[in-house]
């Protein structure tokens, strides 16, 4: 009942912000009369303001839960019969990477004296050969160094059919009745083992619960891009993923990996049709995980996220162009939900989701009609009319910039408000000690509030194209994923972006010509457009020691890091013969580490 009421109560909050939005619009568009652009225009800003105080609804929800702090449950050993698979899916991965996960996973249950429970199968559908060799050559190290502790298994499809969701698949219908719980990790995915046996524990004390999803953290991010997106999911994401959590309910989400799922459910659930057509829209399903939780959820399974499970991380990408060319993937892959979303037997919930996940991509083209009607306004609206009524006296249209300042503050405010609340409550609850201090959160927040600020028109413009290609019947495809990326230079970022920046400057140039009233307000998104090229590479460059020991964008990972994330660097540094990347915090990681990380467990 509760999460019924939570809700009604967040869709009204987004209706009323979207009406009252919509109020200030018509305020101040009808200065010098109303025509039907000005609908268009107040339209398309209701439904985006409808979307952006959507997403804090999650914030809000969360922050208005308890505890205060989330922490998880100490491990505590406890007796199962389950036997547990880790399946860990690579496309072209570097193996001494990827391997080097495996490993530290490993390390971490032998230490708790548990890895004999887990089985590690890792599923390849690697197409380079050379790449291939490389992990079979890889697998018979790692086989040799953790074989003894924990069962290890590698296999690598002819076919790639269905792409992960098919290559998961291929293993329950060969293994899973093996195993009574898959834990489904990514090629870059890290876990404690305290966290993997509790996630067990879980299972086992809720036999309805068909699929367990954790909040992974951003770790080994070396970037100023990188270091912003793992302060974002370290500070901000519990907070909103709690809210997700409450609002969701038993119809959880699954984000693919890192997450935990009853085989026998999963596999009676969970098999995914493929679509009439060809690609972007035909073909295999990208966007696999919430359809799956969707399936799930239809079967009368529980689907949750626990974000209390913090043992649980993942590597984002480094720069705007790698982030932008996975986006591009989940672009496709949300807008396929529009033929999934009225699949027969759904929750309605479910149905919502889709809705969601799809207006995450099209948010970003309505912003742009925005713009884009905003400057066409005057001309479309042609010489206002001083004499509405027959008189001796004209009638001078008002510049209401009162009402557009009120109306910018209160976009702004769905998207920064939130983030400021959650510096505030992390002062009571005592989170913000973990990230150097509230005057130091404070200050990252706005930092990385300032960040986004000057991407999110370069991103804006990267979805809009994504979109567009999606709708023209571009296939985007599933490419690999280069995970230790370095830095962009300018050149690249100028070969990557040089359109976004023409368009900042048509825009401008349009602005100038037919609505100088509104070009003040465009610099705000038309300005980081022109110097994407130079933002894209600078926000890549690698955060400098010093800048990290001053505490930019600091989090409890870069003075206290995890000992799975210290075990992997520290195999990792072995294995390629030499001192690893640094661990966040400008110290640089070598074999040692890896007894210290042993005996800090």
């Amino acid at each position: 009942m509760m999460v019924s009421v939570r809700r009604v109560l967040s869709i009204l909050f987004c209706l009323l912000m979207a009406g009252l939005v919509s109020a200030l619009a018509i305020g101040y568009f009808s200065s010098d009369g109303i025509q039907w652009v000005d609908a268009a225009r107040v339209g398309l800003l209701a439904t985006s303001t409808a979307w952006l105080a959507w997403g804090a609804a999650y914030a809000f929800n969360g922050l208005l839960s308890f505890p205060l702090k989330l922490e998880t449950p100490p491990f505590v050993p406890t007796p199962t019969k389950a036997r547990t698979a880790v399946l860990v899916p690579v496309y072209n991965e570097d193996p001494v990477k990827t391997f080097s996960h495996v490993a530290a996973m490993i390390g971490s249950l032998k230490a708790l004296g548990i890895a004999g429970r887990f089985d590690f199968a890792i599923l390849s559908d690697t197409r380079d050969a050379q790449v291939a060799q490389e992990e079979a050559r890889w697998f018979e190290r790692l086989r040799g160094e953790c074989g003894a502790d924990a069962a290890l298994y590698y296999r690598r499809r002819e076919m790639n059919t269905g792409k992960k969701a098919g290559n998961v698949a291929d293993f329950i219908r060969t293994s899973g009745a093996l195993y009574d719980y898959l834990i489904v990790l990514d090629a870059d995915s890290l876990m404690e083992g305290a966290t993997m046996a509790e996630m067990v524990r879980r299972m086992d004390a809720d036999p309805k619960l068909g699929l367990l999803q954790t909040l992974p953290k951003i770790v080994h991010a070396r970037s100023y891009f990188g270091r912003a997106m793992q302060f974002s999911t370290a500070f901000y994401s519990p907070v909103y993923t709690r809210g997700l959590a409450e609002l969701q309910g038993d119809a959880g989400p699954f984000w693919g990996h890192n997450a935990i799922v009853r085989t026998r459910a999963f596999a009676q659930s969970c098999g995914l049709p493929e679509l009439s057509g060809t690609p972007p829209f035909g073909g295999h399903i990208l966007s696999h995980d919430y359809v799956e939780a969707a399936l799930l959820t239809r079967n009368g399974w529980t689907v949750r996220v626990d974000p209390d499970l913090t043992g649980s991380f993942e590597e984002g990408p480094d720069n705007v162009i790698d982030f932008a060319k996975r986006d591009r993937r989940w672009c496709q892959g949300n807008l396929q939900h529009g033929r999934v979303m009225t699949a027969p037997g759904l929750k309605a919930w479910s149905r919502f989701v889709f809705l969601q996940n799809i207006m995450a991509y099209v948010a970003s083209p309505l912003w742009a009609l925005f713009i884009l009607a905003s400057i066409a306004a005057p001309t479309l609206k042609g010489v206002p009319d001083y004499f509405p009524e027959p008189g001796l006296f004209p009638v001078f249209p008002r510049v209401e910039q009162g009402l557009a300042l009120t109306l910018l503050v209160g976009v702004f405010g769905l998207l920064i408000g939130p983030k400021l609340v959650i510096v505030a409550r992390g002062a009571l609850s005592g989170v913000n000690a973990g990230f150097g201090g509230t005057r130091r959160a404070l200050l990252n927040t706005l930092t990385e509030i300032a960040t986004t600020s000057l991407l999110a028109p370069i991103m804006l413009m990267y979805q809009c194209r994504a979109v567009l290609e999606v709708l023209s019947g571009m296939d985007g495809g599933w490419p690999a994923t280069n995970r230790e990326a370095g830095s962009v230079s300018l050149s690249e970022a100028w070969a990557a972006s040089w359109w976004i920046s023409a368009t900042g400057l048509v825009t401008l140039g349009f602005a100038f010509q037919f609505a100088p009233e509104y070009v003040s307000w465009l610099l705000l998104v038309a300005a980081p457009q022109v110097f994407a090229p130079l933002l894209i590479h600078v926000s890549s460059w690698t955060a400098s020691a010093g800048s990290r020991q001053a505490g930019v964008f600091r989090t409890s990972a870069d003075d206290d890091p995890a000992p799975v994330v210290t075990r992997q660097e520290a195999v990792l540094a072995r294995w390629r013969g030499g001192i690893a990347h640094d661990d966040g915090a400008g110290r640089p990681v070598e074999q040692g580490v890896l007894a210290s990380a042993d005996a800090k467990r």
